[in-house]
């Protein structure tokens, strides 16, 4: 494919096309998703509709149940120099890696509202958009590989940080992804996390008759809570400990033998988590000293990095997004309140990526059942679909100009550096 601007303008111009060619099929997708919402690692009627989809698209190769139960792979490649019907394949070679993602699990009780099923629609949407661009170049510069990985367990667990031990993203280039919000934003700090849980054992004993037989586990509840509360004061301002106890006892006169905690710990980055870490786990276990309750502390399988930015990926989607009229969010508060957390975070320190937030046509706030009527309303389908769109014009500029990709690369290599002294640094 010869160079030039205008020919890549015209490109992205039919990526939006075949993507609005698409929209009802896409719509539909979507739209069985949010009507069937699945819990962490149980989304098997989504993961299916998603394995479903590609199954019937031509050229796809998919991997259903792929490292993980309700996770899922679609590839296709296009060769370089032959333009793209090669399908996907798995011949060796220099082949630049596109991956898009796709969640869909939901939430206990109030089900799609955080969007994800119009993060999987965005996932497919891009994917199919960019593959029709590329089968139909005469000459590619280079080999491509198109890659849609399901994701499960964002919400609880971390299905992305499970396929990444796994090996899943070893041999991507570049990763997107986009999540629905209030606004449109190329980037938004998450900040990295652990879940904790805390069980306090000791005996029961009649709490009025002969209470100095028992050992109170409810006062080690108590002494924990407390002493987090007072650790606060030595925690930085954008620390962040927040916790119930889940289970306190019986009766009230039953000494309790047995209580449990939940705590989530976050900070605003990966290299300070450790420290927090440390100093809760004191709080944890002083507890039971104290009281004479033995403690389990059970941190969670997997903790949530931060996002490490890639800016040359980000301004490149904010100028796309531009062009197809979004208006991206200029409020200070929004853009530096570092709130929630990903385990895209995770995969943005193996692989550069994105995760830019978008507008669906309405304010209400997400995890509110007023966010789950939205994510099924139709009128979010025109935002989504224009995200899709952002997405691929993007991946159109790393493909085909190759300084760009060379340049997402550089920085992330420098920012993985510097992540990686700053948490040498603070295990010192």
């Amino acid at each position: 494919m010869s160079g030039g601007a205008e020919v890549l303008v015209e490109l992205k111009q039919r990526a939006g096309c075949c993507i609005d060619e698409a929209k009802a099929k896409l719509h539909s997708l979507s739209k069985d998703i949010w009507s069937c919402p699945e819990l962490a690692y149980e989304e098997r009627k989504s993961h299916d509709r998603l394995v479903a989809f590609f199954r019937q698209e031509e050229g796809w190769k998919v991997d259903a149940h792929f490292k993980l139960d309700t996770a899922f792979r679609a590839t296709w490649r296009a060769e370089g120099g032959r333009g793209g019907r090669g399908g996907g394949g798995s011949e060796p070679g220099d082949v630049v890696n596109v991956g898009f993602l796709c969640e869909y699990d939901a939430l206990p009780g109030i089900g799609h509202a955080c969007g994800h099923n119009l993060i999987a629609e965005v996932g497919a949407a891009a994917a199919l958009g960019l593959k029709a661009v590329l089968e139909n170049i005469c000459s590619l510069p280079v080999r491509v590989q198109v890659t849609v990985l399901g994701t499960p367990a964002e919400e609880d667990g971390g299905g992305k940080i499970d396929l990444m031990n796994e090996g899943a993203f070893d041999n991507m280039d570049v990763v997107f992804m986009a999540h629905p919000l209030q606004d449109d934003a190329p980037y938004l700090p998450l900040v990295a996390e652990h879940d904790v849980t805390i069980k306090y054992h000791g005996k029961t004993s009649h709490a009025s008759a002969y209470p100095w037989e028992g050992i109170n586990a409810l006062d080690a509840a108590v002494l924990c809570y407390n002493n987090l509360s007072v650790l606060r004061q030595q925690m930085k301002p954008d620390w962040r400990v927040h916790g119930i106890i889940k289970h306190g006892g019986e009766k009230p006169n039953i000494i309790p033998s047995y209580t449990e905690l939940e705590y989530y710990l976050r900070t605003p980055s990966r290299a300070e988590l450790s420290i927090l870490k440390t100093k809760a786990e004191l709080c944890f276990r002083s507890a039971a000293v104290a009281t004479g309750c033995k403690v389990e502390v059970q941190f969670a399988k997997n903790s949530f990095d931060n996002i490490m930015r890639n800016t040359t990926l980000e301004d490149l989607y904010e100028k796309n997004g531009k062009a197809l009229g979004m208006e991206f969010t200029t409020d200070e508060e929004v853009l530096t309140n570092a709130s929630g957390s990903t385990d895209f975070g995770n995969v943005t320190f193996v692989v550069p990526g994105i995760h830019p937030y978008f507008y669906i046509g309405s304010k209400a706030l997400n995890h509110t059942e007023e966010y789950t009527v939205a994510s099924g309303d139709d009128r979010a389908q025109f935002y989504t679909l224009r995200t899709a769109k952002a997405l691929v014009m993007t991946a159109l500029d790393v493909l085909l100009r190759p300084e760009l990709l060379q340049k997402v690369k550089q920085e992330f290599t420098e920012a993985k550096l510097k992540q990686d002294r700053k948490q040498s640094a603070n295990s010192c």
